[in-house]
């Protein structure tokens, strides 16, 4: 049974649309838990002459008193994240009281320097005791919920049955401008593969993302199951998405068009699959990774920085992001693909954001990596895209974009979408 489905079904995010912003109901709260702790801090050093240390530990108690019930009703209101700062509240309680010991130290510092009987000067100690405090608590928020998350990943399911009446495997390729070998590309993946098509099925899928040249032709030619044509060049991202949402396969995995990743390596990921993790990703970082053709020394580093980046967004502590070997159980496809957004290379990224939102199994696995000379990744171009799309993330998550049931953000993206066309293998 998946844990999509079952084995975590409070931790699913609501299906009925947008909810307000968690961020500026924080924020809110925050301003309000603030001015109690000046109202109560202001009186007790300058007319009741009590000193900073005892006057700020009285008053960001009472502040801090005020503040849970506030964040418990306004800020994680109809929230899932609620739930997991109340299965985790000892964690978090010791990061409240850290925060709390760090309000009241640097504010007592700065008092020894700054004159406290002023309204400027305790405004001024306060504000920067409350940025330092609000700093540690996130951080180890950030923390707790990153172990929960990682925690989640760690436990795969029982594998589900196989069906009988769907391919046991797809195997998406985006491709743009791959005329030239996409029909050795699809020959390989039929002869690598060959052992799984005669036990359960093999789906082969190509998702043109709007070629020029005769890449969707070809690919008919050449026997592919499905041909999924966008309609103009959207990015990679675009074209897995329609490949991985054409696809009907119990286990569905995406594989770039110039087999950077030989298909044979495709077997370990199934075998995770069908072993019961709901997403396997490949990773060119892990310890057993093989590289023989290795990127250029620029492309290395804008990796390296993309994977720093992505910290931004997502909890889980991945070594390899943008590995373009990644497998699904259908029912973790289905959940995904259709909520994401993304057409470019930050798909990868916003796909385990909604892994980890959707709290399913992960597990990485060693890859062998030839890294073509033919990319179509450009660093620069590509690592400002990523980090608009990071923001983008963001945001879509901060307007609910994500909370949406994925039958109701397919039927969305379908319709404020270019539509594409999809043809068989039979067609010419």
């Amino acid at each position: 049974m998946s844990t999509l489905a079952s084995d975590h079904p409070e931790g699913q995010l609501p299906a009925s649309g947008p909810s307000p912003n968690r961020v500026q109901r924080f924020a809110v709260v925050g301003v309000l838990v603030t001015l109690v702790d000046l109202v109560v801090l202001v009186p007790l050093i300058r007319h009741w002459g009590i000193d900073a240390f005892t006057a700020d530990l009285l008053s960001v108690s009472i502040a801090t008193i005020v503040s849970l019930p506030l964040h418990r009703l306004v800020t994680l209101a109809n929230s899932p994240t609620r739930r997991w700062f109340e299965d985790h509240a000892g964690s978090y309680l010791a990061a409240l009281i850290g925060s709390l010991a760090v309000d009241v130290v640097v504010f007592t510092v700065f008092t020894q320097a700054l004159d406290v009987r002023s309204v400027h000067g305790l405004v001024i100690s306060k504000a920067v005791s409350v940025a330092a405090a609000l700093l540690i608590r996130a951080t180890a928020y950030r923390s707790v919920l990153g172990a929960v998350v990682r925690s989640d990943q760690f436990v795969p399911s029982e594998p589900p049955p196989l069906p009988g009446d769907v391919p046991r495997l797809s195997v998406v390729i985006p491709a743009y401008q791959e005329g030239d070998r996409i029909a050795a590309t699809i020959d390989e993946v039929r002869s690598q593969l060959a052992g799984v098509a005669e036990r359960g099925g093999v789906e082969v899928i190509v998702a043109d993302d709007g070629s020029a040249d005769e890449t969707s032709l070809r690919a008919t030619n050449a026997g592919a199951d499905l041909v999924v044509t966008l309609p103009e060049n959207q990015g990679k991202g675009a074209a897995v998405r329609a490949g991985m949402q054409a696809a009907s396969g119990s286990t569905r995995v995406f594989l770039d068009a110039d087999l950077a990743y030989s298909p044979d390596q495709v077997l370990k990921l199934l075998a995770q699959t069908e072993a019961g993790w709901d997403v396997v990703v490949g990773s060119r970082k892990h310890t057993a990774t093989t590289t023989l053709v290795r990127a250029g020394r620029l492309r290395q580093l804008g990796s390296r920085a993309i994977n720093v980046l992505t910290s931004l967004v997502l909890l889980g502590r991945y070594r390899d992001t943008q590995c373009g070997l990644k497998a699904f159980r259908a029912d973790a496809a289905d959940a995904i693909f259709p909520l994401t957004h993304i057409d470019r290379f930050a798909l990868d990224i916003e796909v385990l954001y909604l892994v980890e939102r959707k709290r399913l199994s992960l597990t990485e696995v060693p890859v062998q990596v030839a890294n073509s000379e033919r990319s179509t990744v450009r660093v620069f171009r590509d690592t400002a895209r990523l980090l608009r799309d990071l923001v983008r993330i963001r945001v879509l998550a901060r307007n609910g974009d994500y909370d949406l049931a994925p039958s109701v953000a397919g039927s969305a993206a379908s319709s404020g979408s270019d539509s594409t066309s999809t043809v068989g293998s039979s067609a010419v």
